[in-house]
């Protein structure tokens, strides 16, 4: 593998942006600018195009990072993104009013890319609240006959952001 690159979707707020820069080996490249819709009630700055970062395997080879925007007014960018990608992590944010539906939607807009790649799912917040999340996820997974590897994780620690990584890596590896 010399280069591919993994893409990382979810609602405003889930904690892509957080989770590349913690992973990534440069300073992300980000096209974050201030929120001015309905965003701003979560967070200042939202992202636009895209976030983009590296992480070097062991091997030597690296993988780019891709973040999405969450704003579903901005998904003409998840289709140029998810063009060539290996698969995704999907980020959904416990304490958003209803992270069911959230998953729900980004995995029907992500289908077909799913489909022929592959992801697993990284449930963030979790401290804040909702410990029925991921029970709730889980559950609606099953009742829709997808079997994706999801984790709950602190989207601002590197050992476990690399360990969702990984964990697409090694789906991806076994598909072969």
């Amino acid at each position: 593998m010399d280069a591919d690159k993994i893409i990382f979707a979810g609602p405003v707020g889930s904690g892509k942006t957080t989770a590349i820069s913690c992973l990534s080996d440069i300073p992300i490249v980000s096209t974050d600018v201030d929120a001015t819709d309905e965003t701003k009630e979560r967070k200042q700055t939202t992202t636009v195009a895209m976030d983009y970062g590296f992480f070097t395997l062991e091997d030597g080879s690296y993988i780019h990072l891709y973040g999405t925007p969450g704003q579903d007014r901005f998904d003409f960018m998840w289709e140029i993104l998810s063009e060539g990608g290996l698969g995704l992590i999907l980020l959904i944010d416990a304490v958003r009013p209803d992270p069911v539906a959230d998953m729900e939607f980004y995995l029907d807009r992500f289908a077909s890319f799913v489909e022929k790649t592959g992801a697993v799912i990284g449930i963030t917040r979790t401290d804040l609240g909702n410990p029925q999340a991921y029970e709730n996820l889980q559950d609606r997974l099953m009742e829709r006959g997808q079997i994706i590897p999801m984790m709950e994780l602190d989207a601002r620690d590197g050992d476990q952001v690399r360990l969702l990584v990984q964990t697409l890596l090694a789906i991806l590896q076994a598909e072969v």
